[in-house]
């Protein structure tokens, strides 16, 4: 072996145990399968690399042109009829072979998506997550859903809850006058409710203002006759007929789950849909901090 290669050989082994310095101050797990194919990779390209370039390097130093030239020249400048160079040859039929092995047995394209493990992994914490809290007081709830509301919600109905002075929703109230009449005038659809889409028009004029002031005063006040339209789907007592409609009184666990679900338009905007985002116990969560505010 010449001196050429000897160098050669001994700088990709620099290189190599530099990587190797690297991978142990980085504390990456060489017992990952992916991590021990990568390293792998690098030593056989770091090897590979300086060898061919070391042996071509000599061969150009002492090989001499010959051969038979081709029929075909440029301005005189011909090229030889080589045949391949074996080692090229076999490197490259190798890499195909590899190649149809890693995609079809060894690694196959469908057998691991980075998306498809995030997925799983989230969804193996959060099923550990609602196990760890599925009875979680009151306490843990409301500190639980703060954090969700800071998160998630501030951003548009603010800190506090106020709706940015009315540009969303205000939970401080259940529903204003404004917003009562504008949906008994234009109906709603947009929760999902069993009961299904609110008709517009329930209600007109002054039967339409006196429920608007019945149901923004908390229904505390004596309930007006045109009110029986509303009782139908909402309920006498306007709690929502067991979760089949909207409760009037209250934001309830149904109405913000439903909230999260579909998402709801609103003056600054489209609320989005949640459904992916937050899971059944942070929901709970979310309402009975909701509730806190509106209380």
């Amino acid at each position: 072996m010449n001196a050429l290669m000897i160098k050669a050989l001994a700088f990709a082994a620099v290189l190599i145990i530099a990587t190797l310095v690297v991978v142990k101050q980085m504390n990456i797990d060489l017992s990952d399968p992916i991590n021990m194919i990568t390293m792998l990779g690098a030593v056989a390209i770091a090897v590979l690399t300086f060898g061919v370039a070391a042996k071509y390097i000599n061969q150009m130093k002492t090989d001499k042109a010959e051969g038979e030239l081709a029929e075909e020249n440029w301005d005189g400048i011909g090229e030889y009829k080589n045949e391949l160079p074996s080692g090229w040859a076999y490197s490259f039929l190798g890499t195909l072979i590899w190649a149809m092995w890693y995609w079809t047995a060894g690694y196959p394209l469908n057998a691991f998506s980075q998306i498809g493990m995030w997925n799983e992994e989230v969804k193996a914490y959060n099923a550990k997550f609602e196990e760890t809290h599925k009875n979680a007081d009151l306490e843990t709830l409301q500190q639980m859903g703060e954090s969700v509301f800071l998160v998630q919600c501030a951003p548009c109905h603010g800190e506090t809850g106020d709706g940015l002075s009315g540009k969303a929703q205000d939970f401080g109230t259940r529903m204003s006058k404004e917003q009562i009449l504008y949906t008994i005038e234009n109906g709603a659809d947009q929760l999902g409710y069993e009961m299904g889409a609110m008709p517009p028009m329930m209600a007109q004029g002054e039967d339409a203002e006196a429920i608007a002031e019945y149901i923004a005063g908390g229904m505390k006040s004596e309930q007006p006759a045109a009110f029986a339209a509303c009782a139908s789907c909402h309920g006498a007592d306007g709690q929502g007929n067991n979760g089949m409609s909207p409760s009037l009184v209250a934001y309830d666990e149904a109405v913000v789950s439903h909230a999260l679900q579909h998402g709801k338009k609103g003056q600054i905007g489209k609320m989005p849909s949640f459904k992916t985002m937050l899971t059944p116990v942070q929901e709970k969560a979310l309402a009975v901090y909701i509730q806190s505010l509106s209380n």
